[in-house]
């Protein structure tokens, strides 16, 4: 197949070239071209994805079998591509689990959902990502496949998420930790999401799937063990986990999210984790171990020199501990 990706050497866009290149196919990347060059082996091309003018000058006589648009960041940005390629046989829409109106904090029981609607703010990502969805469907019908990632991890994630974790935990000998380590968890590997897309497009899919682990697959707790078994296997010496209350946190002034990734208080964490992928696991989507996905992206982290700023002194578990008294 002849597949063109709107995106090409970001997170999710490069794995979807490579997962595309290694299964034989013709990849066209489309990027801006700020960025890292598209993996090897795809013809890369320049173009604001959101200008149609743009879009069609590069694509002219490309006629691709498929579409994976990994970079829709705006409704004109699907307005553009459904203009020019609303003729191609199966296109997959990288939409996102945001997209649900009721999440967070959920839950979300399938994708029958209720999303955002027009009457939004469609300058806000989660109404974004369904109104494009919407600009999409209306042209290419049953040719569209619109997949709901969750939290995407894995190595190349720049997010400082996940990374920022594995940083403090082999930098600092104690790292404060929200207390409630038993919280659920879910992540998709990017790998493995790569992998679902380009098989989408390879078979027709269509229609909505939400994309993400399945509901427990972990704990907060789990992740941040994996963190420290991570950083022990490439010898260094993981910090110890030092779990502050959440009511301390919160009067600590520690926002949740921003100053500890993927922390949520307790009201919005027990259902904001509970989202439904049955549909998701019947296409094939993988599980991968989150202690796999952990080490990788250390070892990527490592490779790459990815830099964190500092920690907050706030942070610190000292500084929590004494702020809370």
């Amino acid at each position: 197949m002849k597949i063109v990706t709107l995106g090409s050497s970001g997170f999710l866009s490069g794995e979807v070239v490579r997962s595309a290149l290694r299964r034989g196919h013709q990849v066209v990347a489309v990027s801006r071209g700020h960025g890292a060059p598209a993996p090897t082996g795809a013809v890369e091309v320049h173009a604001d994805r959101d200008d149609p003018d743009a879009l069609a000058r590069v694509l002219s006589g490309s006629a691709p079998d498929a579409v994976v648009d990994v970079c829709g960041y705006t409704v004109a940005g699907a307005q553009a591509a459904a203009g020019i390629l609303g003729d191609v046989g199966a296109y997959a829409y990288v939409s996102s689990v945001s997209a649900y109106r009721a999440w967070p904090p959920g839950p979300v029981r399938g994708e029958g959902d209720p999303l955002f609607t027009p009457q939004d703010d469609l300058t806000s990502y989660g109404p974004m990502k369904a109104e494009s969805e919407r600009v999409l469907g209306r042209v290419l019908g049953d040719r569209l496949w619109t997949v709901r990632p969750g939290l995407i991890i894995g190595p190349g994630d720049t997010t400082r998420r996940m990374t920022s974790w594995l940083h403090r935990i082999a930098t600092r000998e104690q790292v404060a930790v929200p207390g409630t380590l038993d919280q659920p968890m879910a992540f998709v590997d990017v790998r493995d999401l790569a992998e679902l897309l380009v098989t989408g497009v390879e078979q027709g899919w269509s229609g909505p799937v939400t994309a993400t682990g399945p509901v427990g697959m972990t704990t907060f707790g789990g992740l941040l063990e994996a963190c420290r078994e991570a950083v022990a296997s490439t010898g260094g010496t993981p910090g110890t986990l030092v779990p502050i209350a959440e009511d301390r946190l919160l009067a600590a002034g520690v926002e949740p999210w921003r100053d500890l990734p993927f922390w949520l208080p307790h009201e919005v964490a027990r259902t904001a984790w509970d989202v439904d992928t049955t549909l998701a696991r019947s296409l094939g989507l993988a599980v991968r171990p989150v202690q796999d996905s952990v080490t990788d992206t250390w070892r990527w982290v490592q490779q790459r020199g990815l830099d964190h700023p500092e920690l907050d002194p706030r942070l610190e578990p000292s500084a929590l501990s004494a702020a809370a008294r």
